[in-house]
């Protein structure tokens, strides 16, 4: 139902993270690459919401999201964005880490050649 508005949450913090730390990206990898990570969470939670468009989930009309027509609903909603959105944007950051420290093996692997 809203389960893509927890990955795009944590978009929107990774582009304040990344915006406030500025010059400390030359000396850390993960600061650098949280450009990475931001276009990950904002790709999945677009092709989410069209998925949801699709099905008529989400409507150009208030409450915009078809769970929140009732309480019992939008009680729904929120359980499955505790767990299906958390576990998504944790599964999104996972891959995220394990890309950077690759990255890095990869970058280190050239420098000593």
């Amino acid at each position: 139902m809203a389960c893509f508005l927890v990955p795009a949450a944590e978009a929107v913090v990774t582009k304040v993270a990344e915006v406030s730390v500025g010059q400390e990206k030359k000396k850390n990898s993960f600061v650098s690459r949280l450009s990475w990570l931001r276009n990950m969470l904002l790709g999945g939670s677009v092709l989410l919401a069209f998925e949801h468009v699709w099905h008529g989930e989400i409507t150009p009309f208030f409450p915009f999201l078809t769970a929140m027509s009732s309480k019992a609903d939008a009680a729904e909603m929120f359980k499955e964005m505790g767990t299906v959105g958390v576990s998504m944007a944790l599964l999104i950051t996972g891959v995220w880490v394990m890309m950077v420290k690759a990255a890095d093996r990869i970058l280190a692997r050239e420098e000593k050649r």
